[in-house]
């Protein structure tokens, strides 16, 4: 069977639904996600639709710069656990997608 896209485009068009967020809002939320997701198309793509509303590239930065300030504290966060989680000598199974020996 070939891929699909409906349901991610589904779900890409409900977050735009609600009314409890301006447009402005979306936007910045969804190129923070696409950045922290690491997809350069997406976020030139997200780049260009901020613009398009007036959003200014210092705006734009200043919504980088936190992102990647929130980003590496995630980072940070979940090495700290991870060394704990050793020192502690916890083991767990995160599956194929974590494994650390590649097949």
């Amino acid at each position: 069977m070939a891929y699909s896209d409906t349901l991610v485009v589904d779900h890409i068009k409900q977050t735009h639904r609600t009314e409890l967020l301006s447009e402005r809002e979306k936007h910045l939320i969804g190129l923070a996600v696409t950045m922290t997701r690491g997809c350069q198309v997406c976020t030139r793509n997200r780049v260009e639709q901020a613009r398009s509303i007036g959003l200014t590239d210092d705006e734009l930065n200043a919504l980088i710069a936190v992102t990647a300030a929130v980003n590496s504290g995630v980072t940070a966060a979940t090495a700290r656990v991870a060394f704990g989680m050793l020192e502690e000598e916890q083991a767990g199974e995160c599956g194929d997608v974590c494994s650390v020996d590649p097949q």
